[in-house]
């Protein structure tokens, strides 16, 4: 378990140098991130490289023992490099090569600037391969898909087409491109996607430009990665990514590197309307289920964010450390904080680090040098890990489509995956976020959400995973198309229907509306039991009602939103039904036993009492491990190592909480916490299995 912090020598007077490595050491600082966007400082001029400043950085903290993790500063190449090289100059859609000043606006493909890549990892590799206290290289920075259009792209693009299909006939049969007279005649006519109108493009051909970019992307990571493992086969490998607006595959881009790290940016304002779901432990999942392994942080929030937008409020007490420990709870071995002094200059200088402004250690030092003392006490979790029942899948495929169609104002592909994410994390349930074609057994539970595009080793895989007793939670918006993009001819959920044991009739958009909801059966006893019993009167009373007296506060006990898939169960149980519009009285909620296992289908996105509602019940019927009276915003999340765990109890809200809570079910049946946390302030009991 490592704290350490991001820092930028080049941007300092020297002067300062040693006096912060001095502070870090004292604060307990295990490692340093250097050389990020250092390239003109380390080659001033074409072939001229001056690493003397970025020796003497190095040396300085390993003289400390402050191990150093340099990157490769291809993010930022220097002016120079533009100047005399303007093909190397990203291409936008509008066809024009994009202002250059800022930061990636470099052509990961053009072939020069591969080979000045190649020449300062190179020097950079080979300077520092020798070196003890140089451990790894994050490649570039904050990596997208490729969505540069020059001509290098272009004919890249246009090569990937002519792989995956081999004729143009089967092009334009893959596309459907005889509407609007779209038919190619050659792969020259095959071009990126110009121009302003980007929604009234082929979506079949918009999925596979996203495919492709994403894949370019991949492809740089792997030079970057061979270039240096030929230099320094030991060296640590890495990359750092956030939920940037043009992902790449993230198992794609990370499967032959080390490790995955990430930016972590948790809010430092907690909403005051409870259906806005804030938490990153949905993003902390998410990086774990990457590789399903542990994970770094490269980046951690240390202070107001403010850069291109006006800052953020300071971070309350406790925000620190407690967002820190959460992702170490969540599988993080080792989290650097963003940034060890807050810039004086350039766009950043108000997004702010460790050390603010005035060089005098505040609040949050004081805060950061008691994470670092409690970390470093932690060596008993090297080496562990974390296992879960439960199983969210993610696909870049279904990221792509969904943002290429939007299918209703305010429904990303995101929507329902934090959604029951939050649901079973209430339930005290621990979570991985994983590729949808990850290997399903171990897990009890499996949710997927939103399998807008679909093929057929994804319903061969979960019907599996069904037949041998899992429980499977299917949702709107599910088969809808096939690997092509296009629209598949069939009553919805198409290839899931018969697992599912239902039909859609038809469906409504419904938007920011909310619909009311009748639950029915064991799922009707789950949601009343959580409202309590007089809430639950006066609901089975209003629920009844005509619409015009209905109630706000039964409306979000037990509603649905977004959308409203209108279903015909063709022996599926109702769980729920709606209570409203041309289609009340139809099934919104279904479970099918299939073989061993069930098929939940939820054809609405419920709020968010609803959403863990479900959850409990399946929680109940799946025999996973849960914990009930856990209050909302406090997490739990379990590390293991052998027959050692450690139970980690999360408030993050801003308000004090004291509850009592029991685990239901698994290994740690019948545990009590008897709690009461401060604001963001985590817990961590050890225990052992069985004991």
């Amino acid at each position: 378990m490592k704290i350490g912090v991001d820092y930028y020598p080049e941007q300092w007077d020297e002067r300062l140098w040693e006096e912060d490595a001095d502070k870090m050491k004292e604060a307990g600082v295990k490692v340093v991130r250097m050389a990020e966007f250092a390239w003109s400082r380390l080659e001033p001029k074409e072939h001229e490289y001056c690493f003397e400043w970025l020796d003497k950085a190095v040396e300085i903290f390993a003289k400390r023992r402050i191990q150093v993790f340099l990157c490769t500063p291809t993010c930022t190449p220097p002016l120079w490099l533009f100047e005399k090289y303007p093909e190397t100059i990203q291409v936008g859609k509008d066809g024009r090569r994009i202002s250059i000043g800022i930061r990636g606006h470099r052509c990961m493909n053009s072939p020069v600037y591969r080979q000045k890549c190649k020449e300062i990892i190179t020097q950079m590799v080979s300077r520092y391969r020798d070196n003890e206290w140089v451990i790894g290289y994050q490649i570039d920075n904050e990596l997208e898909a490729n969505h540069c259009c020059c001509p290098v792209c272009e004919e890249k693009f246009r090569d990937f087409v002519r792989q995956k299909y081999g004729t143009i006939e089967e092009v334009n049969r893959a596309y459907g491109n005889q509407v609007w007279s779209g038919e190619y005649s050659s792969f020259s006519q095959i071009r990126p996607p110009f121009g302003e109108h980007q929604t009234w493009l082929n979506p079949s051909y918009m999925l596979d430009f996203n495919r492709y970019a994403s894949q370019s992307t991949v492809d740089y990571v792997t030079f970057q990665r061979e270039l240096i493992h030929s230099l320094d086969e030991k060296a640590l490998i890495t990359t750092n990514n956030w939920f940037c607006e043009n992902m790449p595959d993230f198992y794609d881009l990370f499967e032959n590197l080390d490790f995955v790290s990430y930016d972590n940016y948790p809010t430092t304002v907690i909403p005051e309307d409870e259906e806005e779901l804030y938490s990153h432990a949905f993003h902390l999942d998410f990086m774990r289920g990457i590789k399903q392994k542990n994970f770094w942080i490269m980046e951690q929030l240390s202070g107001s964010l403010g850069s291109w937008t006006p800052m953020s409020p300071a971070l309350q007490s406790g925000m620190l450390k407690g967002y820190a420990m959460q992702a170490i709870a969540h599988g993080a071995d080792t989290v650097l904080h963003f940034r060890w002094r807050t810039a004086v200059a350039g766009a950043e200088m108000f997004w702010h680090g460790i050390l603010d402004h005035n060089n005098v250690p505040g609040r949050r030092y004081q805060e950061f040098c008691d994470l670092c003392e409690t970390v470093n006490q932690l060596d008993m979790l090297d080496g562990s890990v974390i296992k879960n029942d439960v199983a969210i899948l993610y696909s870049s495929e279904q990221e792509y489509a969904f943002k290429i169609q939007p299918q209703v104002e305010g429904m990303h592909y995101f929507t329902q995956l934090k959604a029951y994410h939050d649901a079973f994390t209430c339930l005290g349930a621990g979570v991985d976020i994983v590729n949808w074609m990850s290997d399903l057994s171990q897990y009890r539970v499996v949710v997927a959400p939103t399998l807008f595009v679909t093929n057929d080793e994804i319903a061969e895989k979960l019907e599996q995973f069904v037949r041998k007793g899992g429980h499977l939670v299917l949702t709107n918006r599910s088969g809808v198309k096939n690997a092509d993009n296009r629209c598949i001819m069939a009553p919805l959920p198409t290839v899931f229907a018969e697992m599912a044991g239902i039909s859609v009739t038809e469906y409504d958009p419904i938007g920011s509306k909310k619909q009311l909801l009748q639950p029915e059966g064991r799922f009707a006893e789950v949601v009343c039991r959580r409202m309590g019993e007089q809430a639950a009167d006066r609901f089975a009373e209003k629920i009844g009602q005509s619409l015009g007296e209905k109630n706000e506060n039964s409306i979000n006990s037990i509603a649905g939103t977004l959308w409203c898939d209108i279903i015909e169960s063709e022996g599926a149980e109702v769980l729920a039904r709606y209570n409203e519009n041309f289609y009340k009285g139809s099934a919104a909620i279904t479970r099918n036993l299939y073989e061993k296992g069930n098929v939940y289908y939820v054809g609405t996105v419920l709020t968010r009492k609803g959403m863990i509602a479900l959850a409990e019940m399946i929680a109940q019927e799946s025999g996973m491990e849960y914990v009930v009276n856990l209050p909302v915003g406090v997490e739990r999340t379990v590390r293991e190592k052998g027959t050692d765990k450690w139970t980690f109890l999360f408030n993050n809200t801003d308000k004090e909480v004291s509850f009592s809570a029991q685990v239901i079910n698994g290994e740690m049946a019948g545990k009590e916490y008897q709690q009461k946390l401060a604001p963001f302030e985590m817990c961590m009991l050890p225990s052992v299995i069985g004991g």
